[in-house]
């Protein structure tokens, strides 16, 4: 049996289930551009040292559990990206083999920038291959290596709340967004942390394979919060 198998679960059932469910205060907004339709969406992982696990894994968990409405089991391709090949040590002592390097990672069309220790040359890759990318996007104090990057200068950001305040002092060009669960830019966007980091990923599955592909991806993941709506 498919471990996706049930998640063709019609519209109308998932309405049933979150439609009743409040959204967060201050995350209503106008739904985002669709994203373009392709058979298999690649997505990179940035890591480096001490990666939070939940900023990667969160968003994980989603782009592997979506399927698309044509009943497509696999339309999110992830992959692992470090500046090295060496094993990694996530938070928790968590270790990680990543599957490319900076230096033969592939495009992504998609790139998900957690938490982490990055490098100079992590950084200028994220520059780079957003360039070519359809969304990149950070969870938590990720935000800080995206405006490191020059990714974030003169548009609306967010991060974890336990950083708003050096986010601020050190990137003033960047407008911060403080107490919103992500902020959705179009080409670039920002979680708080840590469980905002799913909401994003459900946000960002719904931009490509529209709401109730990321409705039933939810309830396939017993996910009971409707704040991706935002």
């Amino acid at each position: 049996m498919q471990r996706r198998q049930f998640i063709g679960t019609s519209f109308a059932a998932s309405l049933a289930i979150f439609g009743g469910i409040r959204r967060a205060s201050g995350e209503a907004a106008a739904p985002a551009a669709p994203l373009p339709k392709r058979k298999v969406v690649r997505v990179a992982f940035m890591l480096g040292n001490h990666a939070n696990v939940i900023d990667t894994m969160g968003p994980w968990e989603v782009f592997q559990d979506a399927s698309t409405p044509d009943g497509d089991d696999a339309p999110f391709e992830l992959f692992t990206v470090a500046p090295d090949e060496g094993l990694l040590e996530m938070t928790g002592g968590l270790k990680v083999q990543p599957h490319y390097t900076i230096a033969n990672a592939p495009q992504p069309h998609v790139i998900v920038v957690p938490a982490h220790q990055s490098t100079a040359e992590s950084r200028e890759w994220l520059k780079k291959a957003s360039a070519g990318t359809d969304v990149t996007m950070s969870v938590c104090t990720g935000a800080f290596q995206l405006a490191r990057a020059g990714l974030l200068k003169d548009i609306a950001a967010t991060t974890h709340h336990g950083f708003f305040d050096s986010f601020a002092r050190e990137f003033p060009d960047v407008e911060l967004r403080r107490g919103l669960r992500f902020v959705d830019s179009g080409h670039i966007a920002t979680a708080g942390g840590l469980t905002s980091g799913i909401d994003l990923a459900l946000h960002v599955v719904s931009r490509y394979y529209g709401t109730a592909t990321a409705e039933t991806t939810a309830r396939y993941m017993e996910y009971s919060s409707d704040a991706w709506r935002g």
